[in-house]
């Protein structure tokens, strides 16, 4: 039927203009490929395709110290001999250059022997103050026991003399009572002489007598007095004893307090002198710059003999022998929340072959896999503000990456995240918007389910 329907007419054929009109063979050709390769388009886009996030970067190391260390010299000083060349491998501990003092406090060959010879007088010192204040203390105690004997000494003297007075004013009184006796009994016997009852000698008798009474009363009054005399010349030197030997103690324990400031003083200064020598000891160790660890001399900062060097400058570069190489990927902002450790990454290293698919990793050749390790918190210092990630071969995926990279080469990486068709990853790309995490929200959902259960 469709033959007939399309069957030119006699009369047609008849003519040779509609002959000549005929399409030619080439453009029949022509739009079945177009019709095929429209075809194919059309299929591709329902291709499934692995949505990525690019970040270019370079090669570094995992571990800070396996990462590219500039030696720096701790102390300042002037150049004197280089030990080796740059790209030579050196041992921990090895002498990359050697170094000479610049400051003329350190100018003395010898100043480590003078300064020990310092420590020792100060120590003598030490020992003799010691040994003061040890010999005044020993004066203290001395001073102290014979302060308590004098004390005693003048406490029994004085409670002596207080017996004494006790013993003098019962004769005084006695003598008062006996002199009053004698002067009754004078008095009486002259009463009697005058009416002539007593003879002379008998009145001249008890007169005696009561002038001796009179004269024993004077001398025990005097014996009394002098006996409180006594008394209170004890007491004043109890008191006296008392103050001396106060005063004395006071002094020595002085003396002592001084020594033992000086002693406080003499030791600090031993402290710092041993400091101070502890300081050259070490800092003549620091003339010869060393290797930290075991490595490549890069680059030497400082060149030449007899440049000087400041402390804390710069003088070589050393490159670690075996760095845990990483790749540090350099990522925008909206891209950081579409990351997480343990995501996988597909890495073009410059220098090595590669044909980067970057929607179909596994087409891909010459490139590498990695996993992400590290997702820095604060964006990195740089101008465009993007955020630096660490990326770690994957021992799962492609095995190890090249011996030969070296830490600085350039990189260019793909992180993967999930498959949508070709065609909504056009669109979604033509209007910017983020890639889809909705396979992901679900399956940390479901993980959280299984969990929980």
């Amino acid at each position: 039927m469709r033959k007939a329907i399309f069957k030119q007419p006699e009369y047609l054929s008849q003519l040779e203009s509609m002959n000549v009109l005929q399409s030619p063979r080439a453009g029949r050709v022509l739009a079945k490929w177009l019709g095929g390769i429209g075809i194919f388009l059309l299929m591709v886009l329902f291709l499934p395709w692995q949505q990525n996030i690019n970040a270019t970067g370079e090669v570094t190391a995992l571990s800070p110290e396996n990462r590219p260390q500039t030696i720096q010299s701790a102390i300042p000083g002037q150049i004197t001999n280089w030990l080796v060349n740059e790209g030579e491998y050196v041992q921990e501990g090895d002498t990359i250059l050697t170094i000479r003092e610049v400051k003329d406090k350190f100018f003395d060959p010898q100043l480590l022997q003078r300064l020990g010879a310092q420590i020792d007088a100060k120590q003598a010192s030490i020992a003799a103050k010691q040994q003061k204040a040890e010999a005044l203390e020993r004066q203290i105690a001395a001073l102290r026991d014979a302060w308590k004997l004098k004390l005693d000494q003048a406490r029994n003297k004085v409670t002596q003399n207080e017996l004494k007075v006790i013993s003098d004013s019962t004769d005084f009184v006695a003598e008062k009572v006996n002199t009053s006796i004698a002067k009754n009994q004078f008095e009486r016997q002259q009463t009697l002489y005058d009416e002539g009852l007593k003879s002379l000698t008998e009145l001249q008798q008890k007169e005696q007598k009561y002038q001796q009474a009179q004269a024993k009363l004077i001398s025990t009054e005097n014996k009394y007095y002098t006996t409180q005399n006594e008394l209170i010349n004890a007491q004043i030197e109890l008191n006296s004893i008392d103050a001396d030997y106060a005063e004395k103690i006071s002094k020595a324990q002085s003396d002592l307090s001084l020594t033992r400031a000086e002693l406080f003083e003499a030791e600090g200064d031993l402290v710092k002198q041993r400091n101070e020598y502890a300081n050259v000891e070490v800092r003549q160790g620091r003339y010869s710059i060393i290797a930290p660890q075991d490595g490549f001399v890069v680059k030497a900062l400082k060149t030449g003999i007899g440049e000087t060097i400041k402390e804390g400058e710069g003088v070589v570069t050393v490159m670690p022998r075996n760095p845990d190489k990483a790749v540090a990927l350099y990522v925008k902002p909206m891209d950081v929340p579409l990351l997480e450790v343990g995501r996988h990454v597909r890495l073009e290293f410059d220098g090595w072959p590669a044909l980067q698919f970057s929607g179909w990793p596994s087409v891909a050749v010459g490139t590498f896999g990695g996993i992400v390790q590290v997702i820095d918190f604060v964006e990195t210092d740089n101008k465009e503000g993007k955020y630096r990630i660490l990326v770690t071969p994957d021992p799962a995926n492609d095995g190890d990456w090249p011996e030969q990279l070296r830490l600085g080469s350039g990189v260019q990486g793909f992180a993967m995240l999930n498959e949508v068709p070709l065609w909504y990853e056009l669109w979604r790309l033509y209007n910017g918007f983020p890639p889809s995490l909705e396979e992901e929200t679900n399956t940390k959902a479901t993980e959280l389910k299984t969990a929980s259960k």
